[in-house]
């Protein structure tokens, strides 16, 4: 008897008491562990939102220095304008008596056509096939998106640079909140400080032409995925200055506008 009373001592099993301690341990280290795995995959999530504005703006910043690379390219001061081999005739315009008589010819890119803080203005073979194209990139040029780069590119009619050209907006990087977007500096590295100009004035004409270098920053700013840390809207940005290479048909030759004014 003694012997059986021992044995059922033996095998006593867990308290209420004790099960419920356990389970709510458990309960905590598996609370904690599921918490962590949680936050591992929102700093995930967030990376990769990171990296894909990241990857957007290198995009279109590779694109706008392919086409820049290109600006000015064909234009008056490098093709033989005297030639009577052109077919159908150079087209001429009298509008901007500074600039060359032929910045509205479809054969020829008269280089940057318009400037500003967050939009630029050019012509220039951007595909290397022969056609001039006129291209913009602006803020919302669309009308439909207020924070987004869009860009335009559209084979260049024979008409006016500035306002005789329709765009049709493609590509585009959105929350761009950067101001400004672009920078212009002369060949001596002074900045352009009065925005915008365009080559409607001769004023204006002459400043282009003396453009050497452009800088590009891109912030972008996602309103709906924050930083885990400091709760704010997370941020990607991206910068970058190209140099310009060919000449610019806005204005006449002087000493002082090279070397895009350059002959």
């Amino acid at each position: 008897m003694e012997k059986s009373k021992s044995v059922r001592h033996r095998q006593r099993g867990f308290s209420l008491l004790e099960v419920l301690v356990t389970v709510a341990i458990l309960g905590i280290v598996t609370g904690g562990v599921f918490s962590q795995m949680d936050l591992a995959v929102q700093r995930t999530a967030t990376e990769q939102v990171k990296l894909d504005n990241f990857q957007e703006a290198r995009d279109f910043v590779d694109q706008f220095f392919r086409d820049i690379n290109q600006i000015g390219y064909p234009n008056s001061r490098i093709t033989d304008t005297s030639s009577l081999g052109w077919s159908p005739a150079l087209v001429k315009q009298n509008t901007y008596v500074w600039a060359s008589p032929y910045i509205n010819d479809n054969r020829l890119a008269i280089g940057l056509v318009k400037i500003d803080a967050n939009e630029i203005r050019f012509e220039a073979d951007t595909n290397g096939d022969g056609n001039v194209q006129s291209i913009i990139y602006t803020v919302n040029g669309s009308g439909s998106c207020t924070l987004c780069l869009q860009r335009s590119q559209v084979d260049k009619v024979s008409n006016d640079p500035l306002n005789g050209q329709t765009p049709n907006w493609g590509t585009e990087v959105n929350d761009v909140v950067s101001n400004p977007i672009f920078s212009y500096f002369k060949a001596d590295g002074t900045p352009v400080t009065t925005l915008p100009v365009d080559i409607s004035t001769l004023a204006g004409a002459q400043t282009l032409a003396s453009i050497k270098t452009i800088q590009i920053s891109l912030i972008i700013r996602n309103i709906n995925v924050r930083d885990l840390k400091t709760r704010l809207p997370i941020e990607t940005s991206f910068e970058g200055e190209v140099s310009l290479n060919n000449c610019s048909m806005a204005a006449a030759y002087s000493s002082t506008l090279a070397p895009m004014g350059c002959e």
